[in-house]
């Protein structure tokens, strides 16, 4: 994954100076917090955080949708399988 310089902050930075992340978050998007020069933790706006919340659910539903789909189509060879 590909992330911005600007939006890395060391995690000693933001145990001090917390107001400094949520600028970065404000005016980037997103803030990614460094532990051991390795990203570790992502800090977004809720709004943000929604927004992925409801693309994960509609993906999880397309996935379920098309297993469904496959079972549905399928069933016959699956009893079939199963005896």
């Amino acid at each position: 994954m590909l992330v911005n310089t600007e939006n890395l902050v060391p995690i000693t930075e933001a145990d001090k100076n917390f107001s400094s992340v949520i600028r970065v978050v404000e005016e980037r998007g997103m803030a990614v917090i460094l532990k051991n020069d390795t990203p570790k933790y992502v800090l977004v706006s809720f709004d943000e955080y929604d927004e992925i919340q409801a693309f994960r659910k509609e993906r999880a539903k397309k996935i379920s949708d098309e297993v469904d789909n496959i079972i549905e189509e399928n069933l016959e060879a699956f009893m079939e399988l199963a005896k």
